[in-house]
């Protein structure tokens, strides 16, 4: 219980947004899959440079996201998430072995994400207090070209 409260407190201070139990679903849905998504590609990667192991280098963190993610390290002094997270996200599907310097980073990756996302809800709708299901469509969508 008092992790969904830290979740709440982290999409108020960065969007303004209230959360509900719908949402906190979707948010995990939301951070499983991107997170697999990156993995996906970091496996790409490992692959293209004839490696057995993915590096947290292999993961291709965007100047944006890497900025996310820093933005969550300061807040999470204070909220406490990154054992949800990491519980949350785990360890990806991969073909290839993921390194523990890269498996240590998910749970950071999953916070910027989190950042990501309530930062996209109020660009598409500044006014924007509580996501509807419209609302969580788009900002996939727009995850979805991007990441």
């Amino acid at each position: 219980m008092a992790t969904i409260h830290r979740l709440e407190k982290l999409f108020r201070r960065t969007g303004d947004l209230v959360l509900d139990k719908s949402d906190l679903k979707r948010l995990e849905d939301f951070l499983h899959g991107k997170v697999g998504d990156l993995v996906i590609r970091g496996e790409a990667n490992a692959k293209a440079n004839n490696l057995e192991v993915i590096r947290p280098w292999d993961l291709p963190i965007t100047k944006g996201l890497q900025e996310t993610i820093h933005r969550f390290r300061a807040a999470n002094a204070d909220l406490q998430l990154t054992d949800y997270f990491s519980g949350l996200v785990g360890s990806p599907p991969s073909d290839l072995a993921i390194g523990d310097e890269a498996q240590a980073r998910f749970p950071e990756i999953a916070g910027g994400l989190s950042f990501a996302l309530a930062e996209t809800f109020k660009i598409l709708d500044p006014k924007l207090k509580n996501p509807t299901t419209q609302d969580w469509d788009r900002a996939y969508r727009v995850f979805e070209l991007l990441l």
